[in-house]
């Protein structure tokens, strides 16, 4: 049997919209962001989870609240934060530009992607051991879903964040992983 995971992003921030790199801060939805967050839901009905996990900081939790609330138990997890930016949290995002020279080396005082990396390994162990054959959502950050990326579809952290749908713009509404 394998666990499914269907990953979403959360909604657009006031943050985003300032061209501000978030990181631990928890971050407020934009009236865009709410817009996506409640648009989500419908986008995606004809799939059925049997769980929502989302990231337990503020603009994730407010994303699968206003998606899922009505219709699934939500579990927030800190295992599913985006990356720990450190000085960077809530700074431009220019430093973005270069994210391969914090694969290994953390942001000064926060983490690495490959400390991402560790807590997604350590949450998709989790849900093989306890939702094995279920259908599982996620609403989550740009680390974890590049971690996943790196677990679960075989790439390098280059790779994964050299073909980061972000950079092309072309969101889409979930991206799908199995775990084995």
């Amino acid at each position: 049997m394998a666990v499914k995971i269907t990953y979403f992003v959360h909604g657009t921030t006031t943050d985003n919209e300032q061209g501000l790199a978030t990181g631990w801060v928890d971050g407020e939805l934009s009236e865009l962001g709410i817009k996506q967050a409640k648009e989500l839901g419908p986008l995606v009905q004809d799939k059925h989870f049997d769980v929502v996990f989302c990231s337990d900081l503020k603009r994730a939790v407010d994303s699968a609240n206003f998606g899922f609330e009505d219709k699934y138990k939500i579990i927030p997890d800190s295992r599913l934060r985006e990356c720990n930016y450190g000085d960077f949290n809530q700074k431009p995002e220019e430093f973005k530009e270069d994210m391969t020279k914090f694969i290994d080396e953390p942001f000064q005082n926060g983490e690495s992607y490959k400390d991402v990396e560790k807590r997604m390994a350590d949450f998709i162990n989790f849900l093989r051991e306890n939702y094995n054959g279920k259908h599982v959502a996620i609403v989550a950050h740009q680390g974890p879903q590049l971690a996943l990326d790196v677990l679960l579809k075989g790439k390098t952290w280059q790779q994964a964040i050299g073909e980061d749908w972000r950079k092309t713009k072309s969101w889409q509404s979930g991206w799908e992983y199995t775990i084995e």
